[in-house]
């Protein structure tokens, strides 16, 4: 071991200091005013080439950290703002980092010669959600950015409508020419054909690229259920069982169905292939040849790898043997229900067994995946905290790094607060064996990001529940220091967040956690099949918009409810009872009343989730209150992006606002029209004050829709992430056409609670929404004169309007792809004003101006000079600066300063109400930024 000494002010500290900072900070954060969008983090740090500094993203603080390394560990030498929620870095030279915006649509470049003077020297307009960074190509002067397939920032038709898109793209920039353009302009932009992307990774002679999809699935997909034959297993329908524990009848429902690289089969190895007109070739990560001009995939099979994970974290290059090892998780949703199993057996529950943490091996021979948790016995469950077989668990590996002689990785197991040590060829040969003497746990819990200092012997992790940076020795296998980052995400947050990711806490087999399945608060883009055949009925009292009454149908929660694609965890404040049917409702707690009783009750519906720590995690126990209650807060405070369909400023096209007009219109399904059942109201609940107002699709109530179980009205605010399975057989219900095989896909998944609809043309396509004049069934038919007309031209009722209605649903779907959300479409966006751009730049600043003034968000603008960060809040037609003693200057001004000083400024719409905090004001103290130097 090489001697440290000094590592962090902490450990120096007397108790007492450390108290009152912790006091303090606590009192800030309970005034914060963040907007927690729980952005996942990639490559968060960064070694310069001369590994003399080390650059760390500072997500909620929307910063690029720099620290010095020392012999005593690190210095901080500066800090940089750059775009909205950073998840990502890259080292272009010892002068030179590039940052990834997730929120953003951004890439800032940053210009680090001297570190407390870093500052953004130009922002680069990429696709939505850009995730990481890598320079490869000749001298590894080019740089590749993933983005999803879409964006306000991207020159490309997203193509929503078009089958057999891929939704991943990557952008390519020549980092020694970028020209003046917002957008670079880039070399090219690759569309690869798999959802939307997330990891690179970077051969050691830089020639290749490998770019990952991240929710890349696993070849599964829903039949629908009117093409399940009634009447359970004996009929062809249904596997297993079809009554619950008190024997009472289940409803029919559609069937999760796997394809085995030839047919599409269900548990019982039954064929299904008439139902399923499509194929999920199941891509995942693709060859980019680097020093073509310009780059391109590799053709044919050599040009991509299969089956290499369901979601994909993170990938990493052994630079001796050029393998590439992948950070994955697999799902295993094609198993049918949660539960102990008591009356069907374990083998049909999905209890502690949800997802697999793996690292999956490519090279010329194959794809050959390596479970990290071998040692688990899944046909226990579950044991009490703590115990061995959790003590050995690794869960969600994310970053990786490897030594210069390809021998030994670094995993950073997000889910278990630990590292992994593993030697290479063991892996690669699966002969490794899971223990505690090749892991490393890190202290401030949920490590996202490894960088890796050799010829010091340190690692250095980033811990994202505490926001704060490790330092491992790795000859002693031990954290020697903890380096705190400024963190302005209230108390509630920091405290909430490791329940939805801590897998040794949650789950007895130390690998299984609510992220498993809603990752980064988000999805998985799949759907299982949940149900507990140990289960009985639990009681519905609504409230309903269409009583199932009416048609003497079942309103209750039947306990075998078959697939239901995974929600997010994000937006449920407002938004009333939880689940596709609403099952998780405070309703038989209290009466239901607007805004938090009863069902509108999203608190208390949430913590009936703590059932589903035993039931599907497989934990011993349920969460103690208070820490089910920290969960909660913690969770109801997630937010929606922005959508990054809708014009930036808001406005719609013309298919859009046509679309929208039928929404409103008249009635389009006998009884309401859209919006009836689909609230849509920006500011629904605000006149109670609730925390996060607005109806997006919904108000919290249910309907009964001719399905075989009642539904909770859902939202409607992510509809865009689900384009990418086309094509569905006929079935009853449904106009029939273009049912033809639609060949390959990249999702199994799409709408409906199963994912069972293709596109949402097609769902407009139900008998439900056709036109039909009063009378048409019965003299008592009101009929729904605002639905689609379809009905063929020689039709007597038609009135050759056929067209019209093809016409209708496609502006439909155009408004509800770009459908309203929390945030305005704004929010993030940002441009960077130098010296010799100032003709492309201004008219973006007057875009940001313009909804800023509109209360779409606050806009604030940062430059640096000498070593000091200037911070500029826009009010009321000029800038509040963050010096009380300087008094407000005009938009001129601040461009001038730009032109005449050579100063780039950067402009950044944030969410409204953090404006103080983001511009002047960055730990909301009273005392602004400028006052405190």
């Amino acid at each position: 071991m090489k001697p440290l000494m000094g590592l962090s002010c902490s450990l120096l500290r007397p108790l007492w200091a450390i108290l009152i900072a912790c006091l303090s900070f606590n009192a800030v954060a309970a005034q914060s005013s963040y907007t927690l969008f729980e952005s996942g983090q990639v490559r968060p740090l960064a070694l310069s080439p001369d590994k003399s500094y080390l650059y760390a993203v500072n997500t909620p603080d929307n910063r690029l950290e720099i620290f010095r390394v020392t012999k005593k560990g690190l210095r901080r030498s500066g800090s940089v703002s750059v775009g909205l929620e950073p998840v990502a870095v890259a080292v272009r030279s010892n002068n030179e980092v590039w940052v990834v915006n997730h929120l953003s649509d951004s890439v800032s470049v940053v210009d680090v010669r001297h570190p407390a003077r870093a500052q953004v020297i130009k922002t680069l307009l990429v696709g939505d959600e850009p995730r990481d960074i890598v320079f490869a190509g000749p001298n590894k002067a080019r740089a590749f950015i993933t983005t999803a397939h879409r964006g306000q920032n991207s020159p490309i038709d997203p193509q929503f409508t078009t089958p057999g898109v891929g939704r991943a793209d990557v952008w390519v920039f020549d980092a020694a020419n970028l020209g003046n353009a917002l957008n670079g302009p880039p070399l090219t932009i690759l569309t690869l054909f798999t959802d939307t992307p997330r990891a690179l990774a970077v051969s050691a002679d830089g020639r290749r690229v490998y770019a990952a999809g991240f929710h890349t699935g696993n070849r599964t997909t829903t039949v629908f259920e009117e093409l399940v034959p009634d009447g359970g297993e004996s009929t062809g329908g249904l596997p297993s069982t079809r009554v619950d524990a008190a024997g009472e009848a289940q409803p029919e429902t559609s069937l999760i169905v796997k394809h085995d690289g030839t047919h599409w089969r269900d548990e019982l190895r039954r064929t299904w292939d008439h139902a399923v007109p499509f194929t999920l070739p199941d891509k995942d990560v693709f060859v980019i040849n680097a020093m073509a001009n310009p780059p391109a995939p590799i053709a044919g099979a050599g040009g991509y790898f299969s089956g290499v994970g369901t979601v994909l974290f993170n990938m990493a290059v052994n630079p001796a043997s050029g393998r590439i090892y992948v950070a994955n998780t697999e799902a295993l949703n094609h198993r049918r229900f949660e539960g102990a199993g008591l009356r069907l057996g374990r083998d049909h529950t999905v209890q502690g067994h949800l997802h697999e943490s793996r690292i999956t091996v490519l090279d010329a021979t194959g794809v050959k995946p390596r479970h990290l948790n071998k040692h688990i016995n899944y046909q226990q469950c579950c044991a009490p905290l703590p115990n061995a077989e959790n003590a050995k668990s690794l869960a969600q590996p994310m970053d990786m790094a490897i030594t210069a002689d390809g021998k030994t990785l670094y995993v950073a197991a997000f889910g278990s607060s630990k590292v992994g040590i593993f030697n290479t060829q063991q892996l690669e040969n699966n002969t490794f064996q899971p223990s505690t003497r090749n892991q490393i746990i890190v202290k401030g819990g949920g490590p996202s990001g490894l960088a890796l200092d050799e010829e010091r012997e340190r690692l250095y992790v980033l811990t994202r529940f505490d926001n704060s940076i490790s330092i491992i020795d790795t000859d002693d296998r031990k954290e020697v220091a903890h380096i705190a980052m400024f963190n302005p995400e209230p108390s509630s947050v920091v405290r909430g967040r490791p329940f939805l990711y801590n897998a040794a806490f949650t789950s007895s087999h130390g690998d299984s956690s609510c992220s498993s399945c809603h990752v980064f608060g988000d999805a998985d883009s799949l759907a299982w099949d949940l149900g507990d055949p140990d289960g009985t009925t639990v009681n519905n009292p609504g409230p309903f918009t269409v009583s199932p009454a009416l048609f003497g149908a079942n309103p209750h929660f039947r306990t075998l409810k078959g697939p239901m694609t995974t929600q997010s965890l994000r937006g449920m404040a407002n938004h009333g009872a939880l689940h596709w049917r609403g099952d998780r409702t405070a309703a038989n707690d209290e009466p239901s009343a607007q805004p938090d009783s009863g069902a509108f009750n999203e608190d208390g519906a949430f913590k009936k989730f703590n059932v589903a720590f035993t039931g599907l995690n497989g934990r011993h126990a349920m969460l103690e209150p208070q820490d089910m209650q920290a969960f909660t807060d913690f969770v109801l405070q997630i937010t929606y992006p922005p959508n990054p369909i809708r014009n930036l400023d808001n406005s719609l096209t013309p298919d859009q606002a046509a679309g929208r007009a039928i929404y409103f219109g008249d009635r389009s399904d006998t009884f309401l029209n859209c919006n009836g059942c689909h609230v849509l109201d920006p500011n629904g609940n605000k006149e109670f004050g609730v925390a996060k107002p607005g109806f997006f699709g919904t108000d919290g109530q249910f309907s009964f829709e001719s399905e075989t179980q009642v539904f909770k009205i859902p939202h409607l605010r992510n509809l865009y992430q689900k384009v990418g399975m086309f094509g569905m057989a006929s079935v009853p219900f449904v106009n029939p056409g273009d049912n033809d095989f639609k060949g390959d896909q990249i999702r199994g998944f799409g709408f409906l609670h199963d994912g069972s609809f293709d596109t949402l043309f097609r769902f407009h396509n139900l008998g439900l929404f056709t036109q039909r004049p009063p009378g048409f069934f019965d003299p008592t038919d009101p009929g729904n004169p605002g639905g689609f007309p379809f009905l063929p031209p020689e039709h007597p009722l038609a009135s050759q309007v056929n067209p019209i209605g093809v016409k209708m649903r496609r502006q439909m779907e155009q408004f509800m792809l770009a459908f309203d959300t929390n945030p305005a479409p704004i929010v993030g966006q940002q441009v960077t004003l130098t010296p010799v751009n100032a003709d492309i730049a201004l008219p973006r600043i007057a875009l940001l101006l313009q909804r800023a003034q509109a209360a779409e968000c606050e806009l604030v603008a940062k430059l640096h000079f000498g070593e000091r960060e200037f911070g500029y809040l826009y009010n009321s037609g000029a800038w509040k600066t963050d010096n009380r003693k300087r008094a407000p200057i005009t938009s001129v001004v601040l461009q001038d300063i730009v032109k005449y000083r050579k100063l780039p400024v950067t402009y950044t719409c944030v969410p409204p109400g953090s404006g103080v905090r983001v511009g002047i004001d960055r730990d909301e103290d009273g005392v602004l930024d400028g006052d405190e130097i």
